[in-house]
């Protein structure tokens, strides 16, 4: 453990020492810069009569070194402006090396780090005029001069800070804006391929079903006319061309380019929930008992409660208002929570009665339910079925498999829309499938 640490503090260390090409042309321009301010700065000085060519040349020697030490700004910037400003109390010539000093201190360090190097360049500013006072200016000015120098120089280091800062946060709100886009790509991938589940669900699990039944049913009458064959075969024939419509539908949403508004599929003509009685016909006819209850209306046009018919009426009923009422998304909610309860009901309960009701106003709320027997009854003659079926269990088909992700996606369908599902055996000892939808004045 410590041998890796220790190696990789090393191999750190290489890489901070490492100087880009870009650190050597700026560190050559700041040294050479600091060697002509010194120089110029220092010309009265150096024609001062009273320095002795001694002190002159240790002065000379000083700022020279100093200006070689900025070789060592990026690493350790704080002790060399410190050892700068402590050498600046009796040397003229590290003006400018001591200026670079500052300027990397204000840069690199936080404003904690800098305020305190401030203080000492401001007691290295008061202490310098009277150490070695400068022969063209008096103390005063001298003063001013240093201040001004030094706030300079850090009032452009925490420029660059500030501006450095503010590119590095630009780029990082970029990586995060574009991570949180790929993230929103892929939920929304997620989502498109979620809802083609539900819509390949929707519309093939009850035309197969319907298949499945009426395949079943040709199995299992083997005393059948050629009539009743024919029969079953044109039923088996249509419901698998439906079903092939219903596929090129659902492949066509797929290649289209755009949604509609409420993330549906474009194009497609959408069920509503003037289409339960269709729905309910069809299954019917695929040999299911079911009775649709429309308590309210809320079907279609003069819909006669616990028939699930619609008679002609006059325009005075004012039924026929009602499903224009009921909103588009809700409607389609309502069909496709009917539809999954009869495939349902058709898979794992046959030969049961099903029970379908639909009731509802608005404000109130649009409530749809599929109820039917838990328990499978023993075999016997549909009512209404030819003579000569066969009974018993050997004449009970196998049940139609099922992914188990039906009232899965039918709890997501009623949460969008704002409402809720409830399923399961009820006290009466039924299966019961019930929705409450919201109906908006």
């Amino acid at each position: 453990m410590g041998m890796g640490s220790s190696d990789e503090a090393r191999a750190a260390r290489r890489t901070t020492a490492r100087r880009a090409l870009r650190d050597w042309l700026v560190d050559v321009c700041c040294i050479s810069l600091a060697a002509v301010f010194s120089m110029v700065a220092c010309e009265s000085v150096a024609n001062d009569p009273p320095m002795s060519d001694g002190a002159l040349f240790a002065d000379v020697v000083a700022g020279a070194l100093g200006c070689l030490a900025l070789w060592l700004r990026r690493r350790r910037p704080v002790e060399l402006a410190v050892v700068l400003l402590c050498v600046g109390l009796v040397s003229y010539y590290v003006a400018g090396p001591l200026l670079v000093a500052l300027f990397t201190v204000a840069v690199h360090r936080p404003l904690r780090t800098v305020a305190l190097v401030v203080a000492g360049a401001a007691a290295q500013i008061l202490t310098t005029p009277l150490v070695h006072p400068d022969p063209d200016l008096d103390y005063v000015g001298d003063v001013l001069l240093g201040a001004l120098l030094v706030s300079g120089a850090i009032g452009w280091g925490m420029f660059v800070r500030s501006r450095r800062q503010l590119l590095a946060s630009l780029r990082e709100r970029a990586a995060r804006a574009e991570a949180e886009a790929a993230l929103r790509a892929e939920r929304t991938q997620r989502l498109t391929r979620e809802r083609i589940a539900r819509e390949m669900h929707d519309v093939l699990a009850h035309r197969l079903s319907l298949l499945s039944v009426h395949a079943g049913a040709l199995e299992y009458r083997a005393d059948a006319s050629p009539r009743e064959v024919a029969a079953a075969a044109g039923v088996i024939r249509s419901s698998a061309h439906q079903a092939l419509q219903d596929l090129r539908e659902v492949i066509g949403v797929l290649r289209a380019p755009e949604s509609d508004a409420d993330g549906g599929p474009p194009d497609r003509p959408q069920p509503t929930l003037a289409d339960l009685p269709r729905l309910v016909e069809e299954s019917r006819r695929a040999g299911m008992r079911v009775t649709l209850s429309d308590e309210a209306g809320v079907t279609g046009p003069g819909s006669r409660p616990g028939t699930g018919t619609a008679p002609d009426t006059g325009p005075d009923t004012g039924i026929g208002l009602a499903p224009a009422a009921v909103p588009g998304a809700t409607g389609r909610t309502a069909y496709r929570i009917v539809q999954e309860g009869l495939t349902n009901a058709r898979k794992h309960a046959p030969d049961t009665e099903v029970t379908v009701t639909a009731a509802g106003a608005p404000v109130e709320g649009l409530t749809v339910e599929v109820r039917n027997a838990v328990r499978v009854p023993a075999r016997a003659r549909t009512p209404g079925a030819p003579p000569g079926r066969q009974e018993g269990p050997a004449a009970i088909p196998a049940a139609i498999p099922g992914a188990g992700q039906g009232l899965a996606g039918l709890a997501e369908r009623a949460a969008l829309v704002g409402g809720r599902l409830e399923c399961g055996p009820s006290p009466a000892g039924d299966f019961r499938l019930y929705a409450w939808l919201p109906w908006p004045a």
